[in-house]
């Protein structure tokens, strides 16, 4: 008979960032084992449950006793099976022996190829009670857990100390012995506000009597919504918002990277971990503490004491916070006041912080940095500064910046490493950076790159928006790239230890995104010739190059483009990324022109007649004029004429960007391209017109791959 299955542990309190993958990982491997045996089927669900001090699942319609079944096994084939006289070889003895069957009741069955023994045992159906023990024992061992312990003085281990352990079946206690532990049906509810065990009757009832009975939320999910609303509702009455809510992106507000945002993003989620009966309570602190930048407040009372800080409409920090409170009482002020007195001397020492770090000017911690390490190969903080000074100066002249404010600006972007504010709260360094600037009194753009040259830090992340922090925010991330992988750091699989490939798509954005023409192969040659002689592999710029540009063409995929249109492009750009977009579009327009097909296989045509061309006639081919008095068909005239009615308005297209007109503008010469090759012989044996004919093809593959190679776009 189905009934529903109940299994819970209870335990000390849970490690609150891995619970819910504790409580999905178990009920994943318990749900899956029964599957297995057959125990429970496609009409089966499984509900995971998680709370502090409990894992659980209940998972319906689970059999007591397994279907009866035959279980085939497969044997040597017949040909290995027998020996020359038909008798069982010593292989299939062994085999029978091992499926306890005799010769006469083994089947010879075919797949094709060859015939083969095969056992077919029946099997008397298990029983859940027979079955579950191992499969939770099993199920517990695959657990991610990073570090077991043991308690009092029992040999077994887990991730924290267990209690109880719950199994039903329906209304039926299933015997199980796990950790030590006989299992039964009665468990705990909340440590305050249920003092009582709590027996469950029927595995069905789970829920509602831990809710009802136990003052517990046990479903995770139900409990993280209850939280959020609870949140939302008193935010709104304050007329504000929390931080951590959908509309609010305080990614972006800190320019945190992936690593740093998911610890931030995820305390909805601890949180939801570190409670089974929530509640949400309104806390203030003194309007003086205000004065320290909302960004270090913020990190303050998220991570130090798992509060959500208020902002207004604007986006300004109040100075109240959401207590999520693991008790419902009716008089909660000594909740609300004990919070609050925690939260002060964290948010005095922000500002201690904060005060004290101004005393000391940026400049001044410049050379401090000459003590911290960057790499043993690459040498301190100080020398790195140094290298993308020089290498941002650089920059911002190609960029046509203020190359003394680029310099002032990279030389100061790493002293706020060695102040107290980020030693504290790594995640703002850059944002610290900036307001110490902006009271060193040195200029808002200055300021502003200092913060920025950061960005782009994750996807979907800000982009430095003048060219004077495009220039800073370069010379970071190339000289990262270049000095790491120059001494041979090179990323592998999944290891990306220096987050090399972060930081060369940090580049790719910022000169395709902003967009800004400086040829790639140029920024690298540049940036390597920064680092001191021999310091580097004599190939890294090109080494780089290669690697950048794979980086490159998965950026381009993930914005929905053909990897034939990239290659198209990628081959023709030489390096001026910032016409890779444009030249997409263009591209990609084109190639939904009917005829693009026709002309992309003319293309590769005369591509492939050049290229022997090339071998035979070298150099004289490239410095090439065409004659027209050496065209004696009309098919060669036509194609002639043709190109020189198109080729100004392809490249009037061509300057001002107008990628995807140039190469409709190539349409027109079909039906002439077309009649060149039908009618004209290009490898004649008069070396004067072959030349000539040569020259003509040139000029054609010249005036059809302005744009991108189209002929890699020929099925």
């Amino acid at each position: 008979m189905k009934q529903t299955l109940l299994i819970e542990l209870l335990t000390e309190e849970l490690p609150p960032k891995a619970l819910e993958k504790l409580s999905t990982t178990f009920a994943d491997e318990v749900f899956g084992a029964l599957k297995e045996l057959a125990l429970a089927g496609a009409d089966s669900e499984c509900f995971p449950y998680a709370t502090p001090r409990r894992l659980a699942l209940v998972i319906t319609n689970v059999v007591g006793l397994q279907a009866d079944r035959v279980i085939e096994r497969k044997g040597p084939a017949v040909n290995a099976g027998l020996d020359g006289e038909g008798k069982p070889s010593k292989a299939l003895e062994g085999f029978m022996r091992s499926a306890s069957m005799t010769f006469e009741q083994l089947q010879r069955v075919s797949d094709g190829k060859a015939e083969y023994f095969v056992a077919k045992i029946p099997q008397k159906g298990k029983s859940l009670d027979d079955c579950l023990t191992d499969i939770v024992v099993q199920a517990l061992k695959k657990l991610p857990i990073p570090k077991l312990m043991r308690w009092g003085d029992s040999d077994h281990q887990f991730v924290r100390p267990v209690h109880a352990l719950t199994v039903l079946h329906g209304s039926r206690t299933i015997m199980v012995e796990v950790l030590g532990l006989q299992s039964g049906n009665v468990t705990s509810g909340h440590r305050f506000l249920s003092q009582e065990a709590i027996t469950i009757g029927r595995a069905d009832d789970y829920e509602n009597v831990l809710e009802n009975d136990g003052h517990v939320i046990p479903g995770f999910a139900k409990r993280r919504e209850m939280i959020a609303v609870k949140l939302d509702e008193n935010a709104e009455k304050l007329k504000a918002i929390w931080v951590g809510h959908a509309n609010f992106d305080l990614q972006k507000l800190l320019g945190l990277s992936n690593e740093d945002r998911s610890v931030l993003s995820t305390l909805l989620d601890e949180v939801t971990a570190l409670v089974e009966w929530p509640e949400v309570y309104i806390g203030e602190f003194e309007p003086e503490y205000l004065e320290v930048p909302q960004e270090c407040l913020i990190l303050t009372m998220q991570q130090n004491q798992k509060y959500f800080p208020l902002l207004d409409n604007n986006g300004k920090l109040l100075n109240k916070f959401l207590i999520v409170s693991n008790m419902q009482i009716p008089d909660p002020h000594h909740i609300i006041e004990g919070n609050q007195r925690v939260v002060r001397p964290r948010l005095a020492d922000a500002r201690f912080f904060y005060n004290q770090d101004r005393k000391q000017k940026l400049e001044a911690r410049v050379e401090t940095l000459g003590g911290v390490v960057y790499h043993n190969k690459l040498g301190s903080q100080l020398q790195r500064v140094e290298r993308i000074t020089t290498l941002a100066g650089s920059i911002a002249h190609l960029l046509g910046a203020d190359k003394a404010d680029a310099e002032l600006a990279a030389r100061l972007c790493k002293a706020d490493l060695v102040t107290d504010m980020v030693g504290e709260f790594p995640e703002l360094q850059g944002v610290m950076g900036h307001y110490y600037a902006l009271h060193d009194g040195e200029k808002s753009d200055v300021a502003e790159a200092i913060e920025t040259h950061y960005h782009p830090r994750f996807a979907g992340d800000s982009l430095p928006r003048s060219l004077l922090a495009c220039a800073v925010a370069l010379a970071d991330k190339l000289e990262t790239v270049l000095g790491i992988y120059g001494i041979g750091q090179v990323p592998t699989g999944d290891k990306d230890p220096f987050g090399l490939r972060r930081q060369a798509l940090g580049v790719l954005r910022i000169l395709i995104e902003t967009p800004l023409d400086l040829p790639l192969p140029l920024l690298l040659k540049i940036a390597a010739a920064n680092f001191p002689a021999g310091m580097l592999g004599a190939t890294v710029a090109k080494d780089v190059e290669s690697f950048m540009l794979e980086r490159l063409r998965g950026y381009l995929r993930e914005r929905n483009f053909e990897p034939a249109h990239i290659e198209a492009v990628l081959y023709t750009i030489g390096g001026r990324l910032h016409e890779a977009l444009p030249r997409l579009h263009g591209v990609r327009s084109f190639a939904a022109l009917a005829v693009s097909k026709d002309l992309a296989a003319a293309n590769k045509r005369v591509q492939n007649i050049m290229r022997k061309n090339q071998e035979e006639l070298g150099s004289a081919l490239s410095n090439a004029k065409i004659d027209t008095k050496l065209m004696s068909d009309e098919a060669e005239r036509n194609l002639y004429a043709a190109m020189q009615d198109i080729a100004p308005f392809a490249q009037s297209y061509f300057d001002r960007g107008d990628y995807g007109q140039n190469l409709k503008a190539l349409v027109t010469l079909k039906p002439f391209i077309d009649d060149f090759f039908d009618q004209v012989m290009v490898m004649t044996e008069d070396k004067a017109v072959r030349m000539n004919r040569a020259a003509l093809l040139q000029q054609l593959g010249g005036l059809m791959n302005q744009v991108a190679d189209i002929s890699k776009l020929a099925a």
